[in-house]
Formats: structure tokens, sequence, C-alpha cells
């Protein structure tokens, strides 16, 4: 059997520091190139609050009808079910964005930034960005999945 021609990861070992502060750590190999509003990565150890699928409804179970409105909405969302938690934005590891047209996604970058920003400042964990046919609310155009771990 010849030996892999894949790529190598060096592994960067956890300092005291970072065990001892019981926050998430970001996973960045060695070499790769940094991500830009994600993470590549995480690990962290503790209690989980895993979100649903979780759209961009108000209190009182409307939508915005722009992408930019849900997702704010959306994020505003996740952050009172972290807040129900115990959890708090530092604390996510993980979002899995489901969106029903990725070129209205990319083209709105700026303001989604912005809005991510002012509801969970510059903590960025492990993101996916899926494009689906729809979501089982008709009028959604964005859902989104959070785990976020908060530290024993």
């Amino acid at each position: 059997m010849s030996p892999s021609k894949g790529p190598t990861v060096a592994a960067r070992a956890v300092t005291k520091q970072e065990s001892a502060s019981g926050q998430p750590r970001i996973l960045q190999p060695s070499g790769w190139p940094t991500p830009k509003g994600y993470a590549n990565g995480m690990a962290a150890e503790g209690r989980l609050v895993v979100t649903g699928g979780i759209i961009g409804w108000d209190v009182h179970g409307h939508l915005a009808d722009d992408f930019v409105g849900q997702t704010r909405q959306t994020l505003r969302n996740i952050s009172a079910i972290l807040t129900e938690g115990g959890a708090r934005p530092e604390h996510l590891v993980r979002m899995t964005w489901y969106v029903v047209d990725v070129e209205e996604y990319l083209a709105s970058l700026k303001p989604l930034g912005q809005i991510y920003r002012e509801i969970f400042g510059t903590h960025y964990p492990a993101m996916a960005l899926v494009q689906v046919v729809r979501l089982v609310e008709k009028a959604a155009k964005v859902e989104i999945e959070a785990t976020a771990v908060v530290p024993h």
C-alpha cells in the first residue's frame, strides 16, 4: 500500500490558558488560508444548546419580505434561544444556513456581515451554507440551525 498523497494537517496543541477558559477553540490547520466570517472548525467542552431550524418570524408570526430582513430576525431569534439556554454568542460552535437563493445571499454579504456583527459580535463559528429548493414555510428565504457549547 502506498502512502497517502493527501494534504497534511498540523494540529496546534491546546494551551493551559485555553483549556482553563472553557471557551470554544478555533481549529485552523497550519498553512490554510484564514477564512473570513466563519471558522473551519471548533473544539469545545460543556453543555450543548441546540436550535432547530429557525426562520425569521417575529413575535407575531410575520416574516419580512426581503432576505436581509428575514436573516436579521432569524439571527435575533437564535440569540433569544441561546439566552434562554444560558448561552452567549461566543459559545456558538456551528451554524448551518439553508437559503433558497444562493445568489441573493452572495449579493447581500455586506449587510449580512453588519447584521451578524450587531447581533453576535466578531465570534465566527464553523458555518456551512446550503441552497435548497424551498423551506417548509413557503415565504421563508433563510433557515438557520445553531449549536453552542456552554462551558461547565
